[in-house]
């Protein structure tokens, strides 16, 4: 065969072996929209892995000249100050007006103008005028936890619930643009950053935490990261259903929040501690005041609990201003409250203000950084945090939470009391979770939690058994009907404490509709 024809031969067999390329993989396909501008997203699997693809209409050279003329207008004509952009209803009120302005000299300019084109090219409009460009289509996005922009030179990378970490198809064009979005964040939220002041972390005013940190200090490139709070957080039903805890530990829990007994949840980093606190909430009765205490504002509770939530702040760059967890925790004892939640105990000063809460009637839930009971135990009594061990006996119920990285599971690993011994605290395991069968068991009989119960609440053995069952049955009565979501779950509570007879009636009636008309 001649040189040519091998040539000729070897061409075919390439353009034949790429005719063969696999084509991504479209593993899921929505919609979503931000001010009015819809767009598609794309979950594929491709060879670079699992890609996070929107499919924004393309806008062409002319179009963007007529929106930069639009825009121009629009700033002459509306005015607004620094505070109105602080404010997240006057925000709002600030976008209508932008979005009817706009909307006017679109069909003033493009005479016969279609509604959908209208519609995105008002949304692209907001986006650049008072958000934060496409990176509002990523917020919207209920799927999404967190949103990284790496640099000018790097596309976006996001956090979905279902698929973990994903790269994405578009990217911030410059550092000038980034730099942008980030002072856009900061001027919302009343704070500044610049190359004096390069970090920013704050909450926005959909609740989300945003932290910016420019170059030079990021040394690739100026980086926001964005961490989406929960639209429609985990409930304790959710929990159950995917068996991260058991029906009878649920009931448990129930019982001991009802009832004013102290909770500590302990694990490890991203084991799910505040979402399982959070699930837990709704159980407080509707007539109590709680007070919670975080640095970042994660929890959210039911509408109908009486609750004040507090945040940490900050030094300002000239040191000032700032208001630490051991502040506010001693703040909130002058509150009158009821229930106390700390988001983290962190250090010996906030834990024994908090333990000495326990100790003058508070009912407290709190979080700490630990893998086991008697981890706990130890993190507790030892330096930093140093609590004394006779005071750690006040806390009733210690529930552990353990992430499985390799299955992307996690679950209740243990809930113990704690028992005093001379001079020491022991763990006493109640319920364990047996990983080779995935499924939560009893461990050992309780030493103490029932006898603090029926002494704190009077109650007797059987009256606690039968309250436990009757807790299962309301559980079991929502999961078997998907009543579900944190505002139905909370009303449920709320009728529970309101009218146990009309729930019980419902429940027996199986009058979901009756329920939901009541949610």
């Amino acid at each position: 065969m001649s040189k040519k024809g091998a040539r000729k031969r070897l061409k075919e067999h390439h353009k034949k072996h790429a005719s063969r390329k696999e084509e991504p993989k479209i593993l899921e396909s929505y919609k979503i929209e931000a001010d009015k501008a819809a767009v598609s997203i794309e979950i594929e699997k491709s060879e670079l892995g699992i890609m996070y693809n929107i499919r924004i209409p393309e806008i062409e050279t002319g179009t963007h000249a007529l929106l930069e003329e639009i825009r121009s207008e629009l700033l002459a004509k509306i005015s607004f100050n620094i505070s109105e952009i602080t404010d997240q209803k006057a925000l709002g009120e600030i976008k209508k007006r932008f979005m009817e302005t706009a909307s006017a000299a679109l069909k003033e300019k493009i005479p016969g103008i279609e509604k959908a084109t209208e519609d995105f090219l008002v949304g692209v409009l907001m986006q650049e005028m008072l958000g934060i460009g496409k990176i509002e289509f990523l917020i919207n996005d209920a799927a999404l936890e967190e949103i990284v922009v790496m640099n000018s030179k790097e596309p976006i990378r996001v956090y979905h619930k279902k698929y973990g970490w994903l790269q994405t198809n578009i990217r911030i064009e410059t550092e000038d643009k980034i730099n942008n979005y980030a002072n856009i964040i900061a001027r919302r939220v009343g704070r500044q950053i610049s190359v004096l002041t390069p970090l920013l972390d704050a909450h926005v005013l959909t609740g989300d935490r945003a932290n910016a940190v420019l170059y030079p200090v990021a040394t690739k490139g100026n980086t926001i990261t964005i961490r989406k709070f929960a639209r429609d957080p985990w409930t304790i039903v959710d929990l159950i259903q995917n068996n991260t805890i058991s029906l009878e530990i649920a009931a448990l829990l129930w019982l001991a929040i009802e009832y004013e007994m102290n909770v500590l949840i302990s694990g490890g980093t991203a084991s799910g501690k505040t979402v399982f606190l959070n699930a837990c909430m709704p159980f407080v009765p509707p007539n109590q005041r709680i007070i919670s205490i975080e640095d970042t504002r994660e929890l959210m509770l039911p509408e109908f609990l009486y609750w004040c939530p507090l945040v940490t702040r900050t030094p300002n760059p000239e040191g000032r201003g700032e208001v630490g967890m051991l502040d506010l925790l001693i703040n909130s004892l002058r509150m009158r409250p009821d229930r106390i939640i700390l988001g983290e105990i962190r250090r010996q000063r906030e834990a024994e203000v908090l333990f000495e809460a326990m100790h003058t009637g508070h009912s407290v839930y709190a979080t700490v950084h630990a893998d086991t009971a008697a981890e706990t135990i130890s993190r507790l009594t030892n330096p930093p945090i140093n609590v004394p061990p006779n005071l750690v006996k006040a806390i009733n119920l210690n529930v552990v939470m353990f992430r499985d990285r390799k299955k992307g599971i996690r679950r209740v690993s243990q809930v113990a009391e704690f028992i005093s011994g001379k001079d020491r605290v022991d763990s006493n395991i109640i319920y364990r979770w047996l990983p080779e069968k995935d499924r939560i068991v009893q461990h050992n009989t309780s030493m103490s939690f029932f006898e603090d119960l029926s002494r704190h609440t009077g109650m007797p053995q059987s009256e606690i058994n039968q309250d436990l069952a009757e807790k299962r049955d309301i559980l079991r009565w929502l999961m078997g009907k998907k009543i579900r979501s944190h505002n139905e779950i909370g009303r449920a509570m709320n009728l529970y404490y309101a009218n146990k007879e009309m729930l019980s009636d419902i429940i027996k009636k199986n009058q979901v509709e009756r329920l939901k008309d009541r949610i």
